[in-house]
């Protein structure tokens, strides 16, 4: 990601046909950026993660699984998820989402 510029954080990854992509764009000892997009129907199984997430949805719509809770977030919306809790992600629509794992 370019240092000292605005940059459409949803214009650095693209979409690929029937694939989750993702692109770190920041990358510390104490938390990492990633952006993700999402082919409608793609998703990431359940996982757990040693570290809390916040999952900031850029376009589209996702369901969120968080310990057996099933939340649908939109763009503009994010979700917490805390260290250690299950989680997965499905999109219900395409979508762009940018994940910031906080490690401290």
């Amino acid at each position: 990601m370019p240092v000292a510029e605005v940059v459409c954080i949803a214009d650095l990854v693209n979409y690929q046909d029937g694939s989750v992509v993702s692109r770190t764009i920041v990358k510390h000892a104490t938390a990492t950026v990633t952006l993700f997009a999402f082919d409608e129907g793609q998703g990431l199984s359940e996982h757990t993660a040693a570290f809390d997430a916040v999952a900031h949805l850029l376009e589209g719509e996702a369901e969120i699984t968080l310990s057996g809770k099933v939340l649908r977030a939109g763009a503009g919306e994010a979700v917490l998820m805390p260290a250690n809790q299950p989680h997965g992600v499905k999109a219900l629509s395409r979508f762009k989402m940018l994940l910031t794992m906080i490690r401290s």
